[in-house]
């Protein structure tokens, strides 16, 4: 450790190597890119008190020391994965340009993963150049952002510089700017790590890599008897309640490969995502995801899908009929945390199941039907809400711009009439948790794509970072996220 860098906070936290004790079956040591100049654009003061430091305390140098020059710590890890692409096995993948920069316990006693993207090549770059480009960095920050504060159980970004790289890109005008990202996540081992084992027919490495899932993730599984099929167990459902919240929130991923799918459960690695304008099943995010496959509306079905070719590792452990058997209790775990997150945005809680089912399908109807704004229709039922909901159905949602048929006429006085009765049904005492409720779950400031354009075109065009940095203040639209 350099002198000027020994009172760095972030050099001098207590490292754990608990992946690189698992041994170089699982991972490459690689350098760090050196780049041409390092100005931080983001730092991410929240996660800070996690990992036991205070903002105040830590200077824009010392994340440029740590996460741009990347001074005083060694070794980088380049993890090696396999993965399920778009329904092809690829066998060339692993960390092509990023790495495992460290792990820490945090304050809470759990371990977290530093892993940066847009480093430097590795082994695993298939000829590319191990860059991360500057919009990408901050479309990244702005998903992990936007999707924590909506209760969506994600990695974030701890901070992002631009490092002054000219880099060529077919998706953006280029030269375009560059950047480099530090993740901070549960961990960065994917269903593709066990792919890949099981690919070299590693049933040891397998096994070994289980266990230290368990230790390291699931500990109260550990001491277990039946501890690989519990894992398994609570890991649908957790992917289960994960791609429920995107569908509560319209956010689409757009790029659900094997390889993009965390083994804790956590929603990581964001591309081409997108958050729905309208109520679209088929929306697609990613331009070349050519036939859907990857749509908003085939989510669930994807994820269930990987957990189901992820049984196919681990099956060196856990006999598949006992997966078989607990990958049946998915669309249960999927449909009871979407009707439960549904019912908020609407105001709602505990409504029973006939009326809450009529509610929701009512609901997804007039919106799909009506092509209404799926972010406008839930703001401005919060925005309108009145206790004279309760005196005429009339009352309920007044604005009918997006009436625009006979059809969608119909469709919202039916719907105003379900929403009065299920109204009447609860006490008039509950209109002040309601408010809360729509107030909670339905954001003012949603990350459409031309709200991330605009503040990208301030930045491409001025370099006017402003813009980003209020953006960012709105979608943590309040203090309480999951």
């Amino acid at each position: 450790m350099t002198p000027e860098n020994s009172f760095n906070p972030f050099l001098n936290l207590n490292y754990d190597p608990a992946l690189e004790a698992l041994g170089d079956d699982f991972f490459d040591e690689v350098a760090a890119a050196e780049f041409p100049k390092h100005i931080l654009r983001f730092r991410n003061d929240e996660l800070l008190p996690k990992l036991g430091l205070k903002p105040e305390e830590v200077t824009d140098e010392n994340f440029i020391e740590a996460f741009g020059k990347f001074q005083g710590r060694k070794p980088f890890l380049a993890l090696r994965y396999h993965g399920y692409q778009f329904g092809e096995y690829n066998s060339r993948l692993g960390d092509g340009r990023g790495f495992l920069y460290g792990q820490v316990r945090g304050t809470d006693g759990e371990l977290y993963d530093f892993g940066t993207k847009g480093s430097g090549t590795t082994p695993y770059s298939r000829g590319g150049d191990g860059r991360l480009t500057l919009k990408g960095g901050v479309r990244e920050v702005l998903a992990s952002e936007a999707l924590y504060y909506l209760g969506v159980y994600t990695s974030r970004c701890l901070s992002m510089i631009e490092t002054g790289d000219a880099l060529w890109r077919g998706d953006e005008p280029s030269p375009t700017r560059s950047s480099v990202m530090v993740r901070f996540s549960r961990s960065h081992i994917r269903f593709g790590t066990f792919e890949r084992l099981h690919n070299f027919g590693r049933k040891d490495l397998i096994q070994q890599l289980l266990d230290h899932v368990i230790v390291q993730y699931y500990p109260h599984l550990k001491d277990k008897q039946d501890r690989y099929a519990l894992f398994y167990a609570e890991l649908v459902q957790r992917v289960a309640r994960l791609v429920a919240q995107w569908m509560s929130v319209g956010f689409c991923h757009a790029v659900l490969n094997t390889d993009n799918m965390s083994i804790t459960g956590e929603s990581f690695d964001y591309g081409p995502f997108a958050f729905i304008d309208t109520y679209n099943p088929q929306f697609t995010a990613a331009y070349f995801d050519y036939y859907g496959r990857y749509s908003y509306g085939n989510q669930p079905g994807i994820c269930k899908l990987n957990l189901e070719m992820l049984q196919d590792p681990l099956s060196a452990v856990i006999p598949v009929e006992e997966m078989d058997i607990i990958l049946k209790e998915f669309d249960e775990h999927y449909y009871q945390t979407y009707n439960e997150r549904m019912l908020n945005k609407l105001g709602f809680a505990n409504l029973a199941q006939p009326e809450a089912e009529e509610l929701l399908m009512s609901t997804l109807t007039l919106l799909q039907k009506t092509q209404v704004g799926y972010h406008t229709f839930f703001s401005e039922l919060t925005e309108q809400f009145n206790r004279n909901w309760r005196d005429d159905a009339a009352n309920i949602l007044k604005s009918d711009s997006f009436l625009n048929s006979s059809e969608a006429t119909g469709l919202l006085e039916a719907w105003r009439n379900l929403y009065l009765q299920i109204l009447l049904s609860l006490p008039e005492s509950e209109m002040d948790n309601m408010l809360e409720r729509l107030q909670r779950h339905n954001p003012k400031t949603v990350l459409l794509r031309p709200e991330i354009e605009a503040v990208w075109e301030k930045i491409d065009q001025e370099d006017n970072w402003e813009p980003f940095y209020q953006l960012i203040s709105r979608l943590r639209f309040h203090q309480d996220a999951a």
